[in-house]
């Protein structure tokens, strides 16, 4: 019998965060995990009328390829993600992992050197999702491998996923949702943007940015699902103070425990972790912009009420901000450029403020206006 959250999340992809339309050129990509998710993106892009393409990939292609792959291949540039990026409508990505820490052995230069081959695709994809003409959306299919990262049976974990996505039984209207969570967090950002100085505060920051000049994104689920948050891209220089994560920071199968930075003039200027130091101070010496952050965003779905070990949900947990060092989102106004992109999250629900020009517009996870 075919789950019904499935075909409740593809329509969510489909005619809320890709808004496909007769003639869209439609790429799919995931991994043959998917399948019962990607037929129904199948069909559904052919009842709009457009046109789709698969790009499916093996469980263990990652795995395959940093294993075997010479200094060529790692400097490769995929031509079939870098066509999609360059020329289609709708790019629709859907996670579908069978093994989590599958390259959690990869030597990190291995997965830095393939990062750059990447980042003509990743730029591509920021660049025209700011401009409007590639609606792109990331979102995850829910396998074994998930469940076992978040402590979860597989039934747990999709209650969870179709939960947090409001693609279960509890949403009539899934589509009617997500656009009055635009609506709530339009009226977030009108009250904090325009404004310069923000100040955190709490047990495991001290920390300053301002967002002078910058605007804020409404993340609704447009290019995420799950989603809510919002976000920009802080002035570069702008930065400075402490902030200790209260998860872990996860990327490339690496999960890096009890990071600590510091920033002087927008810069890391002291990086240390309890568990993957090196690691850590590999990937921000990948390039100048590593250093430096790309994002400041702020949480708001609390249907994700727990850490994941999944960068897709954890960013979004209700009561928290994140930071991102490396590259920024152009229609932010960032200038920041790196061949990374990486989050990191800090718990606010305790003793916590942020301040916004000395006004007080968040205090123990919740904004207070």
């Amino acid at each position: 019998m075919a789950d019904t959250r499935v075909n409740k999340l593809a329509r969510i992809l489909i005619d809320h965060s890709a808004n496909v339309k007769p003639g869209d050129k439609v790429a799919i990509e995931t991994t043959t995990n998917a399948e019962p998710l990607v037929r129904a993106l199948y069909e559904l892009t052919l009842e709009r009328g457009a046109h789709p393409h698969l790009l499916l990939k093996l469980p263990d292609e990652e795995k395959i390829f940093f294993t075997h792959a010479n200094d060529a291949q790692l400097d490769y540039t995929p031509v079939f993600q870098k066509l999609v990026t360059e020329s289609f409508d709708v790019y629709i990505r859907v996670r579908a992992e069978t093994n989590t820490r599958a390259l959690s052995n990869v030597p990190p230069a291995r997965q830095a050197r393939f990062q750059r081959a990447m980042s003509p695709v990743r730029n591509m994809m920021i660049q025209r999702g700011g401009e409007n003409t590639l609606r792109w959306v990331l979102t995850q299919y829910p396998t074994e491998a998930y469940a076992k990262e978040a402590d979860m049976t597989l039934a747990e974990y999709q209650s969870f996923v179709y939960g947090a996505c409001h693609a279960n039984g509890e949403t009539q209207d899934p589509v009617a949702y997500w656009k009055g969570v635009e609506d709530k967090q339009r009226r977030i950002i009108e009250r904090i943007q325009g404004h310069d100085k923000v100040k955190l505060i709490g047990p495991n920051v001290d920390m300053t940015l301002s967002i002078k000049g910058r605007k804020f994104n409404n993340s609704c689920g447009h290019h995420n699902m799950p989603d809510g948050e919002v976000y920009t891209g802080p002035v570069e220089d702008s930065v400075n103070g402490w902030v200790r994560f209260t998860y872990p920071a996860v990327t490339q199968g690496r999960v890096v425990e009890g990071v600590e930075l510091t920033f002087e003039k927008g810069r890391v200027a002291t990086a240390k972790a309890d568990d993957g130091q090196d690691f850590l101070l590999q990937m921000i010496d990948s390039d100048v912009g590593s250093r430096y952050l790309g994002e400041f965003a702020i949480g708001t779905n609390f249907e994700i009420d727990r850490f994941t070990h999944n960068i897709l949900f954890d960013e979004k947990l209700g009561g928290t901000f994140h930071i991102a060092l490396g590259a920024g989102y152009p229609e932010t106004g960032s200038l920041n450029t790196s061949v990374i992109h990486w989050d990191f999250i800090c718990d606010m629900r305790q003793d916590s403020e942020i301040r916004v020009d000395g006004v007080v517009i968040y205090r123990d996870g919740n904004f207070v206006f």
